[in-house]
C-alpha cells in the first residue's frame, strides 16, 4: 500500500489487488475523532429519549420518535465499526464500545460478529451463504405456503425492510441462534448480559411509570421510550442494508461463480446521501464499497479510500446519489432471482402457466 493511489493495469480480479491501491493513511484510526463521534451519537440518542419522557402530545411524539430511532441507528453504526475493530486501536476497547453502542438496538455483539462480520462480509451476495436480503428463486417461492408468500411480498415491498431485518437478521440469526463450538459461550454470555440490562431498564421505567401515572403509564413508558424507537431503528437499518446490496443492476452470485471480488466490488454500492444526515447519524456507512473491500478502514477514512478504489476500478465501482424514485423502482423490480442467468425477476415469473 502507498500514500498515492496507482492504477492497476493487469488486474486478476483479486480483492488483494484492490486493497493494494488503498493509501496507507486510510487505515489510520483517530481516538479523538472516534470519541467525538461517540459523544455526538450518545447525545443525539439521549436528547429525544429524555424529551419523550416528558411529553405525550401526539405532534411531539411524531417528531421525537424518528429522532430517537435515528439516534439508536447512529450508535449502532459506530458500534458496528467497533465490532469490526475499525473504530479504535484496542481490540478489547472496540468490543466494549460495540457492546455498549449496540445495547439500545438490542443487538448481541458476539452474535452480530459471527453473522455480520464473518458470514455477511465473508460471503457477500453468495447464494446460500449471505442471509442479508438473500433472494428466493422462482422454485423456492413456488414452494412457499400462502402465509410464506404473503410474508415475502410484505418483506420485499418498499415498506417491508424493517420486517425482513427484524425476522431474518435480528431474530433468526442473532437472538434465536446459538453457534456451535467456541463461539457458543461468548454468544450466550452476551445474550445473558444484554437481557439482564434490558430487563432492568424496562423494570425501572415501569416502576417510575407506576408511581407517576399508574399501571397504564407503567406499560406505556417503556413502549414510548424503547420499543417504538427500536422498531423505527429496525426499519432504518433494514432499509440501509437493502439499498447497499439490492438493485436491478446488483448481481447475486451462484456458489460456483462467486468470488470475493464479485461480492465486495460488483455487489456493493457507494450512495451519496444528504451531508447533514450522513454527518449526524450515518458516519459514511453509505460509502459501502471500501467498507466491504476492507472492514478495518475507520469511518472517517472511507471517502478517501473510495476515491482511490474508484480511480483504479472506474468500470466496476457503482456510485450514485440515493434516490427515492430509484428505490421504488428497485422494490418493484427485485422480487425473485435467477442465479443461473444472474438477473432479478418479478413475481409474475413464478406463475404456473395453465
Amino acid at each position: 500500500m502507498t500514500d498515492q493511489p496507482t492504477l492497476v493495469r493487469d488486474r486478476t480480479h483479486s480483492l488483494n489487488d484492490v486493497r493494494a491501491i488503498i493509501p496507507e493513511t486510510c487505515y489510520r484510526r483517530s481516538a479523538g475523532r472516534a470519541t467525538l463521534a461517540l459523544i455526538q451519537a450518545l447525545v443525539l440518542w439521549v436528547l429525544p429519549v429524555v424529551a419523550l419522557a416528558f411529553t405525550d402530545r401526539w405532534w411531539a411524539l411524531l417528531v421525537l420518535w424518528p429522532l430517537a430511532g435515528l439516534g439508536v441507528a447512529g450508535l449502532f453504526v459506530l458500534g458496528h465499526d467497533a465490532s469490526h475493530g475499525a473504530l479504535l486501536d484496542s481490540r478489547k476497547v472496540n468490543r466494549l464500545v460495540a457492546q455498549v453502542c449496540m445495547a439500545p438496538s438490542a443487538h448481541v455483539e458476539a452474535a452480530w460478529d459471527l453473522g455480520h462480520n464473518r458470514i455477511h462480509h465473508g460471503y457477500t451476495t453468495r447464494q446460500g451463504f449471505d442471509f442479508v436480503w438473500h433472494p428466493l428463486t422462482v422454485d423456492e417461492f413456488r414452494h412457499l405456503g400462502t402465509l410464506g408468500r404473503l410474508r415475502h411480498r410484505l418483506e420485499w415491498s418498499w415498506m417491508g425492510s424493517g420486517a425482513y431485518f427484524l425476522r431474518t437478521v435480528w431474530w433468526d440469526k442473532m437472538w434465536r441462534y446459538n453457534a456451535p463450538g467456541k463461539r457458543r459461550n461468548a454468544i450466550i454470555r452476551d445474550k445473558s448480559v444484554l437481557t439482564v440490562a434490558m430487563a432492568l431498564a424496562v423494570a425501572g421505567l415501569a416502576v417510575i411509570g407506576a408511581f407517576t401515572g399508574g399501571w397504564l403509564t407503567a406499560i406505556w413508558l417503556p413502549i414510548k421510550l424503547f420499543v417504538v424507537p427500536f422498531l423505527l431503528f429496525v426499519h432504518i437499518i433494514g432499509w440501509t442494508v437493502y439499498v447497499h446490496h439490492v438493485a436491478p443492476d446488483i448481481r447475486w452470485w451462484s456458489r460456483k461463480e462467486w468470488t470475493q471480488f464479485h461480492g465486495q466490488m460488483d455487489s456493493t454500492t457507494i450512495l451519496k446521501v444528504p451531508a447533514v444526515v450522513n454527518r449526524l447519524w450515518f458516519y459514511n456507512i453509505f460509502v459501502h464499497v471500501p467498507h466491504h473491500v476492507d472492514a478495518r478502514i475507520p469511518f472517517h477514512q472511507l471517502p478517501k479510500a473510495a476515491e482511490a478504489i474508484k480511480a483504479a476500478y472506474p468500470d466496476t465501482v457503482r456510485a450514485s446519489r440515493l434516490s427515492w424514485r430509484e428505490y421504488l423502482r428497485t422494490a418493484r423490480t427485485c422480487k425473485l432471482y435467477d442465479f443461473e442467468v444472474g438477473t432479478w425477476l418479478p413475481y409474475s415469473a413464478a406463475r404456473v402457466a395453465n
